[in-house]
């Protein structure tokens, strides 16, 4: 299996709903550092399983839909807590859709899975992958 990994940021601001998440019920920042990492066993004609370029273009492009927004009012996410594997789940479809339609070049359309990785901190993080 072949992988191909390319990194990004987004700052959020959000409440969570729920006990469980204690003071993080109140407004607060959130800064993640986001890999998305597309996975395949086949390589297009030129030896590539997607454009590395495209790929980064296109993660930049689905997280510009989160940065510096806060969470709480945008209708994205309407109805569910926007917790880090929720928002995980959240970009890893959006680049599905996006790979599905070629915008990773040709490669992208054969893929196997897309896994999306929100790391919170230096020791905590979240990842959810998908099948294609």
């Amino acid at each position: 299996m072949f992988r191909v990994t390319v990194r990004d940021h987004i700052m959020i601001a959000h409440s969570l709903t729920g006990e469980v998440f204690g003071p993080a019920q109140r407004l607060h920042g959130a800064t993640y550092v986001v890999d998305a990492t597309f996975a395949g066993t086949d390589l297009d004609a030129d030896g590539i399983l997607v454009d590395i370029g495209r790929a980064t273009d296109v993660v930049r492009e689905v997280l510009g839909r989160l940065h510096y927004r806060n969470l709480d009012d945008e209708d994205l996410l309407a109805g569910q807590n926007s917790s880090t594997e929720v928002l995980a789940r959240w970009v890893a479809d959006r680049l599905a859709e996006r790979a599905g339609s070629g915008d990773l070049g040709p490669g992208g359309r054969t893929l196997a899975t897309i896994t999306v990785t929100l790391h919170e901190s230096h020791v905590a993080w979240a990842s959810y992958e998908r099948s294609l």
